[in-house]
């Protein structure tokens, strides 16, 4: 467990992937109850951290899951993912019931969508309704059947093809309202979003970006307000307003430091850009980092947050 020491004691817990059933299978079944049997004294309604894809769909209750400081509403129908790295807290609301499907980044058929598996700011919510939530329910109930009998006989491959089959339904889930981007802006979306990855603490400038992918601002600014529903420079200040946030929750460096190393050469100027992009001071913000923020209200079927 890391023990953050920023004027409070904020456990963050790094949770490591591990089948207790079946430690070769590189994926697991359980459901919420499960998981909280699991957590150790001391650190129950802790952040975690996580080296593995984790699925959750709520079949019963209501509460608030935080990924990444966003709290996401959750109800029967819900589908959340949350990716290796981000750090996530289970709803403690004692009603939520929930079917879990664990897995490591490297168990799912290479021919699966790769988009929702590379994409570490990929879609985190889903409100499904429907045939889609009949859909994936049933394709859960399956997983979950073949992992019961894995110990019985080898299912390992039954397994791997039953997680494709679910990952590639998911990619089949409408997303916002303002409808499919063409493929051109997709396509450079994620190669702008896979750069971001390395330069967000480089620089911030769109023209810079956009030069980087051979392409203008204006398209690149367009191919986001397509695919994301917003501008370029709002995709990188969000990047870098993110890993500002983790590292104000995460490590006891100071608030200029952590601005030193997002690329900002004062420390004021840091903290007007914390402020603007958060609404609250670094100070604020580090005092109580778990405090649910309103995430970004679902579309009636769709991602969110």
């Amino acid at each position: 467990m890391a023990m953050v020491e920023n004027g409070h004691t904020a456990p963050i817990v790094d949770v490591g992937y591990r089948n207790p059933h079946c430690p070769a299978l590189g994926m697991d079944v359980g459901t919420l109850a499960d998981a909280r049997r699991r957590v150790p004294p001391g650190e129950e309604g802790a952040p975690q951290r996580l080296d593995f894809h984790l699925l959750v769909l709520v079949t019963r209750g209501r509460g608030t899951h935080m990924i990444d400081f966003v709290g996401h509403d959750c109800r029967p129908g819900t589908l959340l993912w949350i990716r290796p790295g981000q750090v996530h807290r289970y709803a403690p609301e004692p009603g939520l019931r929930a079917r879990l499907v664990l897995f490591t980044p490297d168990f799912p058929s290479p021919s699966t969508a790769r988009g929702l598996l590379d994409d570490p700011h990929g879609p985190a919510h889903w409100r499904l309704s429907g045939p889609d939530r009949a859909e994936l329910a049933l394709h859960t109930d399956l997983i979950a059947a073949a992992h019961a009998a894995h110990e019985q006989q080898p299912a390992t491959e039954l397994l791997r093809h039953l997680l494709t089959a679910l990952l590639l339904r998911i990619a089949l889930l409408p997303g916002p309202e303002r409808g499919p981007a063409p493929a051109g802006a997709a396509e450079l979306f994620a190669r702008f979003r896979a750069a971001l990855e390395e330069t967000y603490a480089d620089h911030r400038s769109v023209a810079a970006h956009a030069a980087a992918l051979a392409t203008t601002p204006k398209t690149l600014t367009r191919a986001c307000h397509r695919v994301a529903g917003m501008s370029a420079k709002a995709v990188v200040d969000a990047r870098v307003a993110l890993e500002a946030k983790r590292l104000l929750a995460h490590t006891d460096l100071s608030a200029a430091a952590i601005g030193r190393r997002l690329g900002f050469t004062e420390a004021a100027n840091f903290g007007k850009f914390f402020t603007r992009a958060t609404g609250q001071s670094p100070g604020d913000f580090r005092r109580d980092p778990f405090v649910a923020e309103a995430g970004p209200v679902p579309s009636r079927i769709g991602p969110s947050g």
